[in-house]
This record gives C-alpha cells, structure tokens and sequence, in this order.
C-alpha cells in the first residue's frame, strides 16, 4: 500500500475510534431530556448509557475473532453500516423500549468495528511508523472526550435530544465510504468462535448488573453469578479450543489484579459522571447545554494529562504516576462533593479530577498489559480495552538495542523503570 494510503486509511480508522466514543458520551448530558419526553421509570435514564456499554464490552472478544475468520476490513465495514443505521433508528425512537433496543444494536455494532481498529494498524504499518499510528489514537480519543458531553448538552437543548443520535450518521457514511482504502486482512491460524461462552457471558453480566440500575433483586444477581460460575467452568473445557478468555492471562497475579483495578476505577468514574450530570440538571435545575459546558473542565483534564503523560511522562516516571494520578483524582472527587454541598462553582475540582484520570489510565494501560503476549491481545482488550489507550504499543525497547542505545526519547532510565 503506497504510504500516503496508509496514512489516510488510518484517518478512516481513527474517525471510526472517536465516532464510537462520541456516541458513549454524548448521551449522558442528553438523557435526562430524553426521560422528560419518553417517559417510563427513572432508572432508564442510567439504562441509556448502559444499554450501548454493556453490549459493546461483552461482544469485544467476538467481534474482534469475527475479523480474524471473515476479514478485518469487512467485519469493519458491517459494523460501520449497522452503527450508523442504528444511529439513525435512535434518532426515531418512539418510547423508551425502542429508544434501548437500538441503543443495544449500537454496541454490538461498535463491538464489531473497534476489535479491527488494532489488527488493520498492524498490517498496514511497521516499525516506527506502526507506533506512530498507534500512538495517534490517544489523542483522537482525548478529543472525542471533550467534545461527547459538550456537544450533547448544546444539541439537546439548542434543538431536540434526538439530534445527539444524529451526529454520528454523516461520520458513519463517511466512514463507510472511504473503508475501500483499508487493507482487507484476517488472522493465519483462525480461531473459533465461542457462541456458547459468549451467551453465558452476556447473560450473566446483564443479569448481575440489571439489580445495580433498576434496583435491587437478590434472585436476579445471584442467577447472574451462577451463570458467571458456568461460564468459567465452560471456559476451562475449551482451553484448547479458541476459548473466550486465555487462560494463559492470569497466569500470575498482575493481570488479574489490574483487570480488577479497571472494573473498580471505570465504575467510580462512569457513576461520577453520571451522578454530576443528574445532579446539575435535575437538583439545580441547569440546561442540557449549561451541564455539558460544566463537564468541558473533565474532559479537557482529561484530554491534557493523557497527551502529556504519553509523550512525556509514562517513559521517563513509569508506574509511579500511577499514583499521582489517583491522589489529584482522589482530590477532585473531595472538592466535586464539596462544591455541590455548600454551592460553589464544581468546575476547578472537575479539571483536578480529570487531570488524575488520565495519569492514571495512561500508565495503568501499559502496566496492564506488559506481560501480555501478541496472540493474547485480543482477549485482553475485549476485557479491559487495554489497546485503545496503550500509549507505547511496539513495547518497551529490549536491553541493548539500538533503540536505546541511541538515547531516543522513551529509553534509557524511563523504560528501566518498567522492568
């Protein structure tokens, strides 16, 4: 592929990565607007966001084996074209039922295009360059952050919440269009699909999540947990057999633990934002569009400290600034408490919260998936979507190499401190 193909296949990958983020996003600042006007129980509104997360998190894994049997590029195109028609039919969406059901279709969609993003880099780059076109998605996204709730809120009330549904239409045929300049490529060793672990899956996570929105059922959470427990005895069966998670993952403590350590943060951190927004429309009665510019601090912290830690700091602190960015978090969250309790302005303790996101998720990523070997790659993203904010993909430079031994930015003592 000539190199300016390359470069322009990789825009097309890098919208589809933000087209993805901005849909997460931008309906959190929209939904109280959509329960205003559809109606139904409270806890939809937590379902609006929840409907599109849960689908595309359990499906992750599929969708990326789906491309590894069929074809990269056009498992990518499919879900590319399911997206945007499912953006479309949520923009129409006559009541709450058909408004989730849609938002569901998104997330299975997305589950089918993001697995790709990964695996086309890789067969369209090398060497430097491969590591350069990795590199570019932090940003993408960072940008993607900033824009999901502010555009949302301004949307929602300049014109109608139906329109947040809208926006990602037009990229979608973008998207779709400009797919033939991807390079059509599947896996040498193809595995199989695990239809069976993935129903298990799916339906224990949805049942043991279902009481924690919709409130809660001891008889429903305990039957999503039996269903987890068959699930992982179906997993050990088909160890040899292309199963959903590699077992050779949690070959020691470190994995496991950050897999752990992901769930609790990305918890904290979607609740929070859940919260603030409810909290903002709801109990001080601000507008859509007020919410949205109130959260353009967290994301614009967010979008900062990820660039800088990934350029600058991950290679020369390491895991060290795991911690600095959990204490400014940690402050950010005390302040945002105490901002709505006594009614001042949350914005300064929004932008501390956010800084302290993205210095931890930058090195947590890498740290997460150090031990990760290649052919693990796609089991582990579907877990923790490690790959989309792993800020040095190519590895740190073995000892000794060239690479180091040159003094380039991100070796000498920073990737020492990773071993």
């Amino acid at each position: 592929m000539p190199n300016h193909h390359r470069w322009a296949a990789l825009t097309v990958l890098l919208v589809a990565e933000a087209m993805n983020l901005l849909d997460a996003t931008i309906v959190q600042v929209a939904a109280p607007a959509i329960h205003a006007e559809l109606g139904g129980p409270a806890t939809t509104i937590s379902w609006y966001s929840a409907a599109y997360t849960l689908p595309f998190a359990l499906l992750l894994v599929t969708g990326g084996r789906l491309g590894d049997i069929a074809g990269r590029r056009r498992v990518f195109r499919i879900g590319v074209a399911v997206f945007t028609l499912a953006s479309a039919a949520c923009a129409l969406a006559p009541s709450p039922v058909s408004l989730l059901v849609f938002r569901a279709i998104q997330g299975a969609a997305a589950a089918l295009v993001i697995p790709q993003t990964i695996g086309l880099i890789r067969a369209m780059f090398d060497g430097p360059d491969r590591a350069k076109a990795l590199g570019a998605i932090g940003p993408v996204m960072g940008l993607a952050a900033v824009c999901g709730p502010v555009l949302g809120g301004v949307l929602t009330q300049v014109w109608s919440w139906r329109a947040v549904f809208l926006v990602t239409v037009p990229l979608g045929l973008a998207v779709f269009a400009a797919a033939a300049l991807l390079l059509e490529d599947r896996a040498s060793a193809r595995p199989r699909l695990d239809l069976v672990g993935t129903a298990l899956v799916a339906a224990g996570a949805g049942l043991v999540v279902h009481p924690l929105v919709a409130g809660w059922h001891v008889g429903i959470f305990a039957g999503g947990l039996v269903l987890l427990v068959v699930f992982g005895f179906h997993q050990r069966r088909r160890r040899d057999r292309s199963p959903l998670i590699e077992a050779d993952l949690f070959r020691d403590a470190g994995f496991p633990a950050a897999l752990l350590t992901s769930v609790l943060f990305f918890a904290v951190m979607n609740g929070l934002m859940q919260v603030a927004v409810l909290h903002l429309q709801v109990a001080e009665h601000a507008g859509p569009g007020t919410a949205g510019l109130t959260l353009l601090p967290w994301s614009a912290g967010l979008a900062v400290s990820s660039w800088v830690a990934g350029t600058y700091l991950v290679p020369r602190f390491g895991g060290r600034l795991l911690f600095a960015g959990l204490a400014l978090l940690a402050a950010g969250v005390a302040g945002l408490a105490a901002a709505f309790a006594a009614g001042w302005s949350p914005l300064v303790p929004l932008a501390v919260g956010g800084l302290g996101i993205g210095l931890f998720t930058v090195p947590f990523f890498t740290v997460a998936l150090l031990r990760v070997r290649p052919e693990e790659t796609g089991s582990a993203a579907g877990k923790s979507l490690a790959p989309l904010a792993f800020p040095h993909p190519t590895g740190p430079p073995r000892a000794g190499s060239r690479r180091c031994a040159r003094g380039r930015p991100g070796c000498g003592a920073g990737w020492r401190t990773w071993r």
